[in-house]
């Protein structure tokens, strides 16, 4: 597809941005990370490892050196996907939270933290796919933790909402709160421990973090809590390459990482739409709005219900997305009346996505967390490493296919995805925030493809996201005639002005054509401090 209107109808201070090396992210310095790697002669995955890493410091309440990663790869010829998400530490089980929780996982402290992935993720690409090696992507990120950098203004507001609930776990308060207060917008903050922490991976191909002297500072404190990890569970971590999950929509082909990752709600809920009316009415009109809304819900019911480390699960995926059941799934729902269909909570969550694309035609789609916010709230003293909470996604249900046990992955909300066409590479793109990813993957896939809305209109347009029964959240620049015409079909909706807590943010990459000579065009979503640029 070449868009044929280049205009946006919502409101925007954003333009795409048209290069041939692109790269789109939450956070400026990542992108200005990647840059740097590009002009120096790396490629995509050069380029995209030095914005993970430097995003895991420049937007912490995010993600951070001890978060997960998964990614997805185009190498110029195929996809590979990366699953770089940790497993729970193997004294985990049910018998283990009653005996230090009261039969509950905690969100934060250290009962809530299962081995961290990122980290063995950029080795994994870097060994894979790099060209200039570790040390040399981590570089960037290195001299930022060094010499510091200014907090830009959302990461802001979004640290300083969560430092007087984590003010008092472990490590947290000497880290991020140096002066006894989250930092002000454009304070200079420095993490110089995460500097020598980023200089051992970098020298060790990464494997310092699970085996070398972060490894052990990691285990020291984690007994000093009682915590359950041990050395050999970091010894014994390693990420996965794995075969993507794919459905077709308007001649498209979205891919998405396979469990225990929810990207295969994204999928479910397109399928259902393949079997309904969708694109007859404007993009915005309540009707079309509703249908998205809808078979979001069923698909969260599916994951809800079913989704778990592959091992462990008792549906599989190519039940969950034949097309028999999807077109029965479809025909359930009423195009007048909104309903509650069998579903648990859908989780929230902190997360960052980048994507990058290099003239050569290499393209990146990478997914990075915490979980919730800053996660855990530990700080492991001397390293700078700041602890995800994914544990706090397992189920304590023991007939539930997403029950703890050690050495499993939990139900993750972390999806990277990537569009083709005929098998050809169309674009690298994510939307981060918890149960919020499928939702903005659907509604930012729908609006290009059904619509044929160029990106940066497609990530500006105004979100809904649902939560659980009919209850929806909609934003303040949802046009009031689309909100009234879901209320009048029975949705619960609760607008809110805040554009940036719940509604995502997304990191798009469409490629032209050649690369070498039509390039891309950029994305980025307002909603966060990130910007798109190239060259």
């Amino acid at each position: 597809m070449r868009f044929q209107d280049w205009s946006n109808p919502y409101p925007s201070l954003r333009s795409p941005v048209f290069a041939r090396n692109a790269v789109a992210t939450s956070q400026p310095l990542a992108g200005q990370a990647a840059l740097r790697v590009l002009t120096a002669g790396g490629n995509a995955v050069d380029a995209a490892i030095a914005a993970a890493a430097t995003v895991a410091l420049t937007e912490p309440c995010g993600n951070g050196l001890g978060s997960d990663c998964m990614a997805i790869v185009w190498d110029g010829a195929r996809l590979h996907g990366l699953n770089a998400a940790g497993t729970a530490p193997a004294g985990w089980s049910a018998d283990y939270f009653a005996r230090k929780h009261g039969g509950a996982i905690p969100a934060l402290g250290w009962h809530s933290v299962t081995i961290p992935g990122a980290v063995a993720g950029w080795a994994a690409l870097a060994q894979r796919f790099g060209k200039l090696g570790l040390e040399a992507a981590l570089a960037p990120a290195i001299e930022y933790a060094e010499r510091g950098f200014a907090v830009s203004p959302t990461v802001q507001r979004r640290w300083a909402a969560q430092a007087d609930t984590l003010r008092d776990q472990p490590g947290f308060a000497e880290h991020f709160l140096p002066r006894g207060r989250a930092p002000e917008v454009g304070e200079h903050f420095v993490l110089k421990d995460a500097a020598a922490t980023l200089a051992r991976i970098a020298t060790s191909e990464g494997r310092d973090f699970y085996e070398g002297a972060t490894a052990h500072k990691i285990v020291a404190h984690a007994q000093a809590h009682d915590a359950a990890l041990t050395l050999a569970d970091l010894r014994s971590f390693q990420p996965e390459w794995v075969d993507l999950l794919g459905r077709d929509f308007r001649g498209y082909t979205l891919h998405e990482i396979p469990p225990s990752g929810q990207g295969i709600a994204a999928l479910i809920a397109l399928g259902i739409l393949d079997h309904l009316d969708i694109g007859s009415r404007a993009a915005d009109h309540p009707a079309t709005q509703h249908l998205i809304i809808e078979a979001m819900k069923l698909a969260f019911a599916d994951v809800h219900a079913h989704l778990a480390d592959p091992r462990h699960m008792r549906v599989s995926t190519e039940e969950m997305l034949s097309d028999s059941y999807l077109a029965e799934r479809a025909r359930l729902i009423d195009p007048q009346r909104a309903q509650t269909y069998a579903t648990g909570h859908a989780p929230a969550g902190g997360t960052v996505h980048l994507s990058v694309a290099d003239e050569r035609g290499m393209m990146v789609s990478l997914v990075q967390s915490n979980y919730l916010g800053f996660g855990s709230g530990v700080v492991v003293p001397g390293t700078g490493v700041s602890l995800q909470n994914r544990g706090r996604a397992f189920s304590l249900d023991p007939a539930h296919a997403n029950a703890v046990a050690g050495g499993k992955r939990p139900f993750h909300t972390l999806i990277p995805a990537f569009l083709t066409y005929q098998g050809a590479p169309v674009m690298s793109f994510g939307l981060m925030g918890g149960n919020m990813q499928p939702q903005g993957h659907v509604q930012t896939v729908v609006r290009m493809l059904a619509y044929g809305q160029q990106p940066q209109a497609a990530c500006d347009a105004p979100r809904w996201r649902w939560t659980q029964g009919l209850d929806l959240e909609v934003e303040s620049a949802m046009p009031p005639s689309t909100v009234a015409g879901l209320q009048a079909r029975g949705h619960q909706v609760a607008a809110t002005a805040d554009t940036h807590q719940d509604f995502g943010s997304g990191q798009f990459i469409w490629r032209l054509g050649d690369p070498a000579v039509d390039g891309y065009v950029a994305a980025s979503d307002g909603r966060r401090d990130g910007h798109a640029a190239g060259f």
